[in-house]
């Protein structure tokens, strides 16, 4: 007997497989009320903005209780001095907790605790 992938629809298939392209009909909005929380998970994902070099102190706190930290520094692009000794702080908590640190274009820093390793490759792209 065939397999029953056999007599999907072309349409499903392609959508399962990321083919084909998508519009905005194709997605769902979601409320953060809808999402029911129910994984225990070992770590926590954090968002933060860093505009200043005190900004720094809650991020390392955060990477050292062992948890991913993705901040925004579009403030800090034109200052140099400041942006060089933010990124010295946070590469050094990253390798003290044997963690992951990469500069996301211009405007993210993502620092992640022990155990995890961020990709430098984009997903969808070689």
């Amino acid at each position: 007997m065939p397999s029953p992938a056999l007599y999907l629809p072309m349409g499903f298939v392609d959508k399962l497989l990321g083919g084909g392209k998508h519009t905005i009909e194709d997605y769902i909005a979601l409320d953060s009320d809808d999402i029911e929380k129910t994984a225990a998970g070992t770590f926590q994902v954090h968002i933060a903005e860093i505009s200043n070099i005190e900004d720094v102190i809650a991020v390392k706190d955060k990477i050292y209780d062992g948890d991913l930290v993705i901040s925004n520094i579009t403030r800090l692009r034109t200052k140099d001095s400041l942006m060089n000794r933010i990124t010295t702080e946070l590469n050094q908590v990253a390798q003290e907790v044997g963690g992951d640190i990469v500069l996301s274009g211009d405007d993210q820093i993502i620092a992640a605790p022990a155990g995890v390793v961020i990709s430098r490759e984009k997903i969808g792209q070689k």
